[in-house]
């Protein structure tokens, strides 16, 4: 039998998804409430893992984080009772025997959000990347819009990688406006590591006068790493949700 969790985090306590020794991981602390309630071994006697749609860096928050995992499915106050208060299982049901949250997925979404003001905010200090330089709001967009479609991201991912494969489909790829809150909303079939954060970065350094819209334009071919822009702050990042072909 197979589950499948939708889960919800505030990242900035973890050391990321992925388990780690002796580190505080989203993945350490949800597998440790289900072997409390279901052991920690499965029907075959192989350890009780929990497989995840997308691997979030230290800091990175989910709204909507799908994860699976081969045993029956639990009430989720069950779980939650388990759990710290900065992870919360929002859905707990079956799913098919071949399931498997990270290979079965058609795409991701993810949204960074940007304080662009002058001052700096107390209620945002964990959920926004405060920018209180200029902004070129037009030229965010015109960013954005040339993310959209297949390219090649070599440039937005650290150079010392274990990926192979650097082309990525985006879907949705637009800034929206909240306030004094701008997020850039991205949905695609794949994500290298770090990706969002060097995308928004170079956009920011787009409209701080430190790139060209033709030199953005030209990352987005294979370019190394070293051309583009800085990696933003990873607090001000989530996964928002992950989809299904058949969801």
């Amino acid at each position: 039998m197979k589950s499948k969790l939708t889960i919800e985090y505030d990242g900035a306590a973890f050391a990321g998804w992925a388990r780690q020794p002796d580190k505080r991981t989203v993945q350490g602390e949800l597998e440790r409430a289900l072997h409390t309630i279901l052991g920690d071994r499965t029907e075959d006697g192989t350890p009780l893992r929990v497989t995840v749609a997308g691997r979030t860096d230290a800091g990175v928050h989910a709204r909507g984080q799908v994860a699976s995992y081969p045993h029956e499915a639990l009430d989720p106050l069950r779980l939650n009772k388990l759990l710290p208060p900065d992870i919360a299982v929002l859905s707990c049901e079956p799913a098919e025997e071949s399931f498997d949250a990270r290979r079965d997925a058609s795409s991701r979404t993810y949204c960074y959000r940007v304080l662009a003001r002058r001052t700096r905010s107390v209620f945002e200090r964990d959920r926004a990347f405060w920018w209180p330089g200029a902004l070129d709001r037009s030229m965010l967009d015109r960013c954005a819009a040339q993310v959209l479609g297949r390219h090649d991201f070599t440039a937005f991912t650290p150079s010392e990688t274990e990926h192979t494969w650097f082309r990525c489909e985006v879907t949705r790829s637009r800034w929206l406006a909240d306030g004094d809150v701008l997020e850039y909303w991205i949905e695609a079939d794949m994500f290298l590591r770090h990706m969002v954060r060097v995308l928004v970065g170079t956009m920011l350094d787009t409209c701080a006068g430190l790139e060209s819209f033709e030199q953005f334009t030209q990352l987005l071919q294979g370019r190394p790493r070293s051309l583009a822009g800085r990696t933003a702050p990873a607090h001000a990042l989530s996964l928002v949700s992950v989809a299904y072909v058949s969801s």
